[in-house]
């Protein structure tokens, strides 16, 4: 049952038009970008209302409503700062999702006081991109440099937790940097992880790719990595004919 939600000072509600789906943002802590779209998007998830889903680093909720869409399942959010917490939890209220998507304002380090081990389906996560060294340039903003940066968690721990969450044979779909690609791989292989299938985006033809989507399979067999169909996000100025599907409705390709 949707809600009626407090919407506080410098707070908007956005729509990704192509789901129904309204998240409650401000310029002021955070706001989902493409890459929560694309993630959402990427996972192939059951429709079974048996599974269990994980949406790791959740910030305000924006994956996990999307993932909602498209499964029966029960989803689960951590998210370690609490206004962003608090947004996500007036999302699930304000889309009436209350008994399918849960957020929780947790540190990922306390993960397992709170959830089983090898309990979960499925593990999605959007984590910071950029090492946290001395010499990167972070935002000012502290909500978008932990959103951005590995300063309270890291690319070893994310994966760690996302392993211990995930039954055998349970997958893990995350979105990152390509340029951090091999470290994935060698992190995803210590904690049991196969990475299977890997897209690419580009934010054009004939340019480099910024983003790329991996799916894993925890204690899955070795070798067997595909490369998918790369996406595009821009025709010339504008969206590419499947980001204006995933964003607006209709072909998305």
């Amino acid at each position: 049952m949707k809600e009626s939600v407090k919407i506080y000072n410098n707070e908007r509600i956005d729509q990704l038009y192509s789901q129904d789906i309204k998240i409650i943002q401000s310029p002021d802590v955070f706001s989902f970008s493409l890459d929560a779209v694309l993630l959402a998007d990427f996972a192939n998830l059951k429709i079974s209302s048996k599974i269990k889903i994980m949406d790791l680093c959740a910030g305000n909720g924006a994956v996990g409503l999307f993932a909602s869409q498209k499964t029966k399942g029960q989803i689960f959010q951590i998210e370690l700062q609490e206004r962003l917490a608090d947004m996500g939890q007036r999302s699930i209220q304000l889309n009436g999702l209350q008994n399918q998507v849960h957020m929780v304002n947790l540190d990922l380090a306390n993960t397992f006081n709170k959830f089983e081990k090898d309990s979960f389906d499925y593990v999605l996560c959007n984590p910071p991109y950029f090492k946290d060294q001395t010499t990167s340039k972070k935002n000012p903003n502290p909500y978008l440099a932990i959103a951005r940066h590995e300063i309270k968690t890291s690319l070893d721990q994310v994966l760690e937790v996302a392993s211990g969450l995930l039954k055998m044979n349970g997958k893990l779909y995350l979105v990152h940097r390509p340029e951090r690609f091999s470290e994935i791989l060698s992190v995803m292989t210590r904690y049991r992880l196969a990475p299977k299938k890997v897209r690419l985006v580009y934010p054009r033809k004939n340019g480099e790719a910024n983003m790329v989507l991996i799916e894993a399979i925890k204690d899955g067999r070795a070798g067997g990595m595909r490369f998918v169909e790369p996406l595009y996000t821009y025709e010339g100025k504008e969206y590419s004919t499947e980001v204006k599907g995933l964003l607006y409705g209709g072909e998305k390709a």
